[in-house]
């Protein structure tokens, strides 16, 4: 069962979205335990979501699942920072 579903909007191969992909994966993985659902747009191929969606930076990651929605710019390296903005709180 996924509980998480997150978009990331990234702005083609860059480091920046290179990075963001492998700490969001990472995060995903230790702290959700494989919870989840992520989906990467490039906004550079598909500019038409970013628009629908009003991204005016990159990379954007969305939480859409459980609400409320939350935004998250920058290559999400600070772990707690993270989660703590996507407001997942967790229980060992």
């Amino acid at each position: 069962m996924i509980e998480f579903e997150f978009k990331l909007y990234i702005a083609g191969k860059t480091r920046r979205s290179n990075s963001a992909i492998s700490n969001i994966r990472q995060i995903c993985d230790v702290d959700l335990h494989g919870n989840f659902r992520l989906t990467i747009i490039d906004v550079l191929e598909n500019p038409e979501a970013a628009e629908q969606r009003k991204i005016l930076a990159t990379p954007t990651l969305i939480k859409e699942s459980p609400p409320p929605a939350r935004y998250l710019i920058g290559d999400l390296s600070n772990r707690e920072k993270v989660l703590t903005g996507l407001e997942i709180e967790l229980t060992y």
